[in-house]
């Protein structure tokens, strides 16, 4: 069979307040963001899996906040970045990164004395995230936490289907059904099949079907081999 040329042309995920669908297994921190003017010393720390809705989230609070976002790995002059309410994500990555840190603690005191509000994000518990500096790592643990779960069955029934939306693909319901009992529960193995079989239904010009969705999950365990 022919197979026709495709272009990986990317979906731009949407970071938009009616795009972050709620259930039991996130709306504890969604109450947390939403009541954000709230919080105690004016800072919070966001954890969870990757693929979790970290940085959706987060970037819904930054849009409400009109924070400015950096990565812990990208942080730099205090100064500039204490002027205003900060996003920071990925503290986990800068673990025994001696300047980030140093840079880091010195923008989150700047940022108390300001008046302005933080929030940090990272995978893990803080107490995981192999913090050296002591005054930072006892700053971040001492910071009210929420952490983000893997998807429960009606989160990820959403995920699968604004996946396929956002693709313009509608499979039908018995693909659903089929893939919320065999796919991986997070939002990156939702990604990355509707990606996929996106990829495989223009090239050889097949509908997204069941037999579709078992041969794209058998490529994927046969690359986790």
């Amino acid at each position: 069979m022919a197979t026709q040329l495709t272009f990986d042309l990317p979906c731009l995920p949407s970071h938009d307040r009616g795009d972050f669908f709620v259930s039991h297994s996130n709306e504890m921190a969604v109450q947390f963001i939403e009541n954000w003017k709230n919080w105690p010393l004016k800072k919070h720390v966001l954890s969870g899996p990757k693929s979790s809705g970290k940085t959706h989230l987060s970037r819904i609070w930054a849009s409400m906040s009109s924070a400015k976002v950096v990565t812990a790995q990208g942080i730099s002059d205090p100064e500039a970045l204490s002027q205003t309410h900060l996003l920071i994500e990925d503290l986990h990555a800068i673990a025994g990164m001696a300047a980030q840190e140093t840079t880091l603690f010195h923008t989150h005191n700047l940022l108390q004395q300001n008046g302005f509000h933080l929030l940090m994000t990272g995978q893990g518990s803080p107490h995981h995230w192999g913090i050296v500096l002591p005054d930072l790592a006892s700053r971040i643990q001492g910071t009210r936490h929420v952490a983000l779960a893997h998807p429960d069955d009606r989160l990820f029934a959403a995920l699968l289907a604004k996946q396929f939306s956002d693709r313009q693909l509608f499979p039908a319901p018995e693909v659903l059904q089929y893939l919320m009992i065999r796919l991986e529960r997070s939002h990156d193995a939702a990604r990355r099949f509707v990606e996929r079989a996106d990829q495989v239904a223009l090239s050889e010009k097949r509908a997204i079907s069941r037999n579709l969705a078992k041969h794209i999950l058998g490529e994927f365990e046969s690359d986790s081999d």
